[in-house]
């Protein structure tokens, strides 16, 4: 069945099941389609806060996975952990009862939208979609949010709105931004990366063009003119693209670039036109080209200067990215989620103009294919920091069978140290901690829980 079916079928009173509704795409999915007046039922593992609250709700969550709980569906939705062996999908099919995938269902939804802005990217998707949040709200578009962390603006991932914009995070992964259905798509940048499930970056590339094209002709694509993958992908496309950059060649760029203990402020120009001046909260080069992305975005959906500059302007960053966490012996201690080699290089160097006396990188890598696939430049990168700990590579979804491991990329590193456990990561940084000390924990992992204890 296809995204219309479901649409078709997303209709006030029927009722709509959500395998792994606790989730952080599934649990707001489930607050739109209740606003929608859909019945909703769902089921999860655990009884986390997502599920306390929608029980608070009246939401009927169960417990576990069982055959049972699809008895009254009319339409079953599951996020992309639940596989087909799952007893309510085996039930679902057996009883003739639909069964979706989650983006198919945001690619529903996002229809009924005048405004369907859709970030997607290699690297800083979560925290470009988190400033065009930021931008929204200034707006007053009253929009609904999802991201793929958590922003301080919302206290959550999510936002429920009854506006005409949707905004959302869409990740390549398996192809799932494929089921979206963009007004406005943005892409950042493509590199070769999930090489568990894309044979090469000319497959990666060929995803991100099947993205770009289901802009419609009265949509806008936008585009990163600084990266070559990027404009090579795009070559030729048939729908309307602006493009953004550092210079005057691309349609919206900077200009009168400034830096204050590494953070910038700069003039927007669209077209040789000054819109406005942009003083950013966060620190890098890499952030001045998310807030040109996120601007291009805004100006090509009609948002004014002012509410562009002051969403931007207050803009302070998302959970996990270059997170402030504390103080440990005087050095100053943040969390990044950077797990692919050039989202370490954008971390490092930007750590690098903030005139600390070290940098100290503490990284857990995640998965063996990432690992495997970008060993050289894990080596280059990690490279980059005054003293680089590793911890063993956390294998979320893999098993070993690569014959990889963090102590391979320490042994190739001039200030490299292997500590397996996080015990013995954490247990370092407390020895090494000075004052002047920049301490940043790295990856996808569970590394943050280190940052937390020792910013206790």
């Amino acid at each position: 069945m296809t995204i219309n079916d479901l649409k078709a079928l997303l209709t006030p009173g029927r009722c709509i099941h959500l395998v792994g509704i606790g989730g952080v795409s599934m649990f707001p999915l489930a607050e739109v389609l209740r606003g929608a007046g859909c019945v909703i039922t769902g089921s999860d593992f655990k009884e986390s806060a997502n599920v306390l609250h929608l029980k608070k709700e009246g939401v009927h969550v169960f417990m576990g996975h069982h055959p049972e709980n699809v008895e009254n569906a009319e339409v079953v939705i599951r996020t992309a952990a639940v596989h087909d062996d799952n007893p309510e999908i085996v039930a679902a099919r057996e009883k003739d009862i639909p069964v979706f995938e989650r983006a198919q269902a945001w690619g529903a939804i996002m229809q009924d939208y005048k405004h369907a802005l859709c970030i997607s990217g290699t690297h800083g998707k979560t925290t470009s979609t988190s400033m065009a949040a930021h931008v929204a709200m200034a707006a007053g578009l009253d929009p609904t949010i999802m991201i793929g962390g958590n922003l301080p603006l919302l206290g959550c991932g999510y936002r429920v709105g009854e506006g005409d914009t949707i905004i959302l995070e869409s990740c390549e992964y398996c192809n799932s931004f494929l089921s979206f259905r963009p007004t406005t798509a943005v892409i950042l940048d493509i590199e070769a990366d999930h090489l568990d499930f894309f044979k090469d970056l000319a497959d990666v590339e060929h995803s991100f063009r099947a993205f770009a094209s289901l802009v419609p002709q009265s949509g806008m694509v936008i585009a990163n003119a600084d990266d070559r993958n990027t404009m090579d992908t795009l070559d030729d496309l048939d729908r309307p693209m602006m493009t953004f950059g550092m210079g005057s060649y691309a349609d919206v760029y900077c200009e009168n670039l400034e830096w204050t203990l590494g953070i910038p402020s700069f003039d927007l120009m669209n077209n040789h036109k000054k819109v406005c001046r942009i003083e950013l909260s966060v620190p890098g080069l890499h952030n001045v080209k998310n807030a040109l992305a996120v601007a291009a975005a805004a100006l090509s959906m009609g948002i004014t200067p002012t509410a562009i500059s002051q969403g931007l302007n207050q803009f302070h960053g998302a959970e996990r990215r270059f997170e402030f966490k504390g103080t440990l012996n005087g050095a100053r201690i943040y969390d990044d989620y950077a797990h692919h080699p050039g989202e370490i290089h954008m971390l490092l160097e930007t750590a690098k103009t903030l005139g600390y006396r070290r940098v100290i990188c503490a990284f857990q890598p995640h998965t063996y294919t990432r690992t495997k696939a970008f060993f050289p430049e894990f080596v280059e990168e990690l490279g980059n920091a005054d003293i680089t700990i590793l911890a063993d590579i956390y294998a979320a979804r893999e098993t070993d069978t690569l014959g990889v491991s963090s102590k391979d990329i320490t042994d190739r590193l001039p200030h490299g140290e292997y500590c397996p456990t996080l015990d013995d990561v954490e247990a370092r940084l407390r020895e090494l901690a000075k004052p002047g000390d920049l301490i940043l924990t790295v990856g996808a992992g569970e590394l943050f829980k280190v940052a937390e204890r020792l910013a206790e």
